[in-house]
């Protein structure tokens, strides 16, 4: 009863490759199936972030001075259990697919708004809309503005690796400033089709960048996440973010707490280049912003703790 309680909330959405994940992957069934806890809300908000309250356009996130986000659409590939965005999995919830009319508000926003240089495409997953429709959004965001720079945000190189094609690749890739950001977790999930998927990226000339989520039970020890960044600098996506858990209603039995983090990023400074070494970072509720977390260490000398030496070290110039 209790998991079925928990799907009415919060419902499954698995499509066939990531089912298929599941049946060897306990890791997958973690991040995929859903779970009693899912109905602790700790006291926590399905918009922790404050994302509404930031929206000068409906589907538009502006909280930083330089760049925005833009909700595409609600729908995803499937529904993976720790999201920041589960109130959009609602039977209530509005539809989220981006209209003309929306499109054309966000880009006369921008016309005027010509200190925002670098807009975020997600959702939801904009590649679950068709090819024609993605093109026509991110080239047409391009286009506004002082738009410099556009972020394809997508979990289909992990999720739904086919939905990446050569044809969508080349139009992608005649886009100006565009950047790819897909989303790998665990090393389970790096497949010969999703290194296909990543490789009709960069062969069509988009840098890809990699963002994980710090789960706990999941890859939240150094040794599970040291093959999965060194295999993703191997297949040239860069690992840019490690995200601790966002503070949204469902997802709380995921979080690590932030120490766990940053004792994984002491081991990374001996064992992880810094290609292959993310940012961590924590999302402060109520539209508070991102935090750079780092494995730095200062004593009240103003000495640095050197990893190599086990000891603190002055630097002379700091």
């Amino acid at each position: 009863m209790a998991l079925q309680d928990v799907e009415q909330r919060y419902p499954v959405k698995l499509n066939q490759y990531c089912k298929k994940l599941t049946e060897h992957s306990n890791a997958a069934k973690k991040m995929y199936l859903p779970d009693e806890k899912e109905l602790e809300t700790c006291g926590l908000s399905d918009d922790g972030l404050g994302e509404i309250a930031q929206m000068p356009v409906p589907k538009f996130i502006r909280r930083y001075t330089d760049r925005a986000v833009l909700l595409c659409t609600d729908k995803c590939f499937v529904h993976c259990r720790f999201c920041f965005r589960k109130r959009q999995w609602r039977s209530d919830a509005l539809p989220m697919n981006l209209s003309d009319e929306e499109l054309n508000a966000v880009c006369n926003w921008l016309d005027l708004n010509h200190e925002v240089t670098d807009i975020l495409l997600s959702g939801g997953d904009i590649m679950t809309l068709p090819d024609e429709r993605i093109i026509e959004i991110a080239s047409r965001i391009r286009a506004s503005g002082n738009v410099s720079s556009v972020r394809i945000c997508s979990r289909a190189p992990a999720v739904d690796p086919e939905r990446i094609t050569d044809h969508i690749a080349e139009k992608l890739a005649d886009i100006e400033g565009l950047w790819f950001v897909t989303h790998f977790n665990h090393p389970d999930e790096l497949t010969p089709e999703a290194h296909e998927a990543c490789r009709k990226l960069i062969r069509h000339g988009i840098p890809v960048l990699d963002q994980t989520v710090l789960l706990a039970g999941i890859n939240d020890d150094p040794e599970t996440l040291k093959t999965l960044f060194k295999t993703l600098v191997s297949w040239r996506v860069k690992p840019h973010y490690l995200f601790h858990v966002d503070p949204i209603e469902g997802v709380a039995h995921f979080a690590t707490g932030v120490q766990k983090g940053l004792d994984i990023l002491k081991d990374f400074q001996l064992s992880l280049s810094s290609l292959a070494t993310p940012a961590f970072a924590i999302d402060l509720p109520c539209g508070g912003g991102k935090l750079i977390l780092t494995a730095a260490e200062k004593n009240d000398k103003g000495e640095w703790f050197s990893p190599v030496h086990k000891r603190f070290i002055r630097h002379p110039l700091t």
